[in-house]
């Protein structure tokens, strides 16, 4: 089974990333929690929604109503403690690019964190499809913005689906280690399972390809 989504990689057109426990080490709302002091209560929250207990709205509202972040606090947590690139990441990237082949980074965090993520791989600030955060004038939290697709579950598929129409991709492949993404293919036309920072025995269980090393992924494209 592996064989045949390594037979779409080959052919891909367009490779979308989960960004938490993919292509950064973290969990981008976790770590946010942490630096605010409410780290133990929110990572509850997010085991629940990785193993698809609730609804992906319902645990962002939840998690986000207990941190309560201030812009000033965003700010903070991005210059003490910016996400780490997980190892390979940015030699997939660089191929990817190389060959012209476009990345998007798809994800239920925050475009706020993700940006500086995009930068250091080169990908354009546009290729980001992500939940933002919403700020009073006074800089204190206001909520997130509620019609982002990817603050809803399934909202990564509707993103996938929206990028194959505009750009007419016929070989999407998406990699990532979350339930959100496993349920995101289709319309993803190949999943790639990613293990390498966090293993979640359902998307393990599922994913036709799951790999724990970005290498194995270059390794493919290489042949």
């Amino acid at each position: 089974m592996a064989c045949e989504v390594q037979d779409v990689l080959r052919n891909t057109d367009a490779v979308c990333f989960d960004v938490d426990s993919t292509v950064i080490q973290e969990e981008g709302i976790d770590e946010l929690a942490k630096f605010c002091n409410k780290g133990s209560e929110v990572i509850n929250l997010t085991v629940r929604a990785m193993t698809g207990n609730m609804t992906f709205q319902e645990s962002l509202k939840l998690r986000l109503d207990i941190i309560q972040p201030s812009l000033t606090q965003v700010k903070e947590f991005l210059k003490i403690r910016p996400p780490t690139l997980t190892p390979g990441i940015k030699k997939l990237v660089t191929l990817l690019h190389n060959r012209r082949i476009p990345v998007f980074l798809i994800s239920g965090g925050f475009k706020c964190i993700i940006a500086p993520i995009a930068n250091q791989l080169q990908i354009p600030l546009e290729n980001i499809y992500a939940n933002r955060l919403k700020f009073y004038f006074t800089g204190e939290f206001a909520g997130f913005d509620e019609n982002a697709p990817t603050s809803k579950s399934g909202g990564k598929g509707v993103v996938i689906d929206h990028l194959k129409k505009t750009y007419n991709f016929k070989n999407l492949v998406l990699i990532g280690d979350g339930a959100t993404d496993l349920e995101a293919c289709p319309p993803a036309n190949a999943f790639i399972g990613y293990g390498g920072n966090v293993i979640r025995p359902a998307v393990q269980a599922k994913a036709k390809w799951f790999v724990t090393d970005f290498n194995e992924i270059v390794e493919v494209l290489n042949q």
